[in-house]
């Protein structure tokens, strides 16, 4: 049994996820100690929890330590169970964080699988629905699986809500890894703001301060329909779409906060993505980890992406896939920013 400290490095929930998801995959029963050891809570709260039983639901694994503050776990995977599963998180807890812990596995099953998820859609601290769709699941197309998402409902932090669906269409003969290094050319970027049971003009102010800073027509600025009784919540996204990758950035309304500083936060990750030429951003480097190196695994070639910075739960990631993989993540320095080579 591998045992992984969920106190090394970034110490959070990310260990946790990427632990099962390659449990799953490998057959390795693992144990987890010291889970989010770093966090003000540690210990599993609601949506690690979800995380896990959904892990557990689709291996038909053997689990001990699965309750809400423990900082255990002993996770020991069957055999994959693909096909359809439903799981709710009862929270505003991620939706997307159960579908990153799942997917790689059920991305490399023997047969399609779709998922409804519910909980929270549009969530700080967790990859949101439109960043999912728009930059993450064309990755995994490249590299050969088929995954359709659709937004049922919106789910915002704290009331959640939210409902998605996932159809997975597994890789036919294995992923395929490919290199993405450069952006490509340049597509047309917009922005939009989320308001559920927030006023329209919140919406109309995050908007018009993005348009005096980015310099951005009215045609790339929207506000997209969202039923009310979704709501409270706001989220302003911008998408900035290239030949090879789209990137999406993502700022949180909140009663603490000013249309001003909500567009200000987002335009510090605009800026700071546009002042690198490299592929990916912060966060979809972190989320092209796992798949570049069951890529790599898988076929025994090497592959490797660009991206404009490494956090430290990138960092964390890479660590804890090269427990459970024989794969090596060389990260350097590079005139774009940063690059990601994994080989076997």
């Amino acid at each position: 049994m591998l045992t992984i400290d969920g106190s090394t490095g970034e110490g959070g929930g990310q260990i946790l996820r990427t632990s099962l998801s390659l449990s799953m995959i490998t057959g390795q029963p693992v144990r987890i100690e010291n889970i989010r050891a770093k966090r003000p809570k540690p210990g599993l709260m609601r949506q690690h929890l979800a995380c896990v039983l959904a892990a557990q639901a689709v291996s038909g694994a053997q689990v001990s330590g699965a309750e809400l503050g423990s900082q255990t776990l002993v996770f020991e995977p069957g055999a994959l169970r693909p096909g359809e599963h439903a799981f709710a998180i009862g929270s505003a807890g991620s939706c997307l964080l159960v579908l990153q812990t799942v997917l790689p596995a059920l991305m490399l099953a023997p047969a399609p699988s779709q998922l409804k998820l519910s909980g929270g859609t549009h969530n700080p601290l967790a990859p949101n629905f439109h960043f999912i769709e728009r930059a993450f699941l064309p990755q995994l197309a490249r590299l050969g699986v088929k995954v359709e998402a659709s937004l049922r409902r919106h789910g915002f932090y704290p009331a959640g809500g939210g409902e998605m669906v996932a159809t997975i269409e597994p890789a036919a003969g294995g992923l395929r890894p490919f290199d993405l290094l450069e952006r490509g050319a340049v597509g047309e970027p917009f922005a939009e703001s989320l308001v559920a049971a927030v006023p329209r003009r919140v919406a109309e102010r995050e908007l018009s301060l993005l348009k005096g800073a980015l310099g951005w027509s009215d045609e790339q600025l929207r506000v997209p329909n969202v039923r009310q009784n979704e709501g409270p919540g706001n989220a302003l996204i911008a998408t900035l779409a290239f030949e090879h990758v789209t990137e999406v950035f993502t700022s949180f309304g909140e009663k603490s906060l000013s249309s001003e500083q909500v567009a200000s936060r987002l335009l510090r990750q605009v800026k700071a993505y546009e002042a690198s030429t490299a592929a990916a951003g912060p966060y979809l480097a972190d989320q092209l980890a796992l798949p570049w190196a069951l890529a790599v695994h898988q076929s025994g070639q090497a592959a490797a992406y660009s991206c404009s910075e490494i956090t430290e739960h990138t960092r964390t990631n890479l660590e804890v896939i090269q427990r459970f993989l024989p794969v090596t993540a060389e990260v350097s320095r590079t005139a774009a920013g940063w690059e990601v080579a994994w080989r076997r």
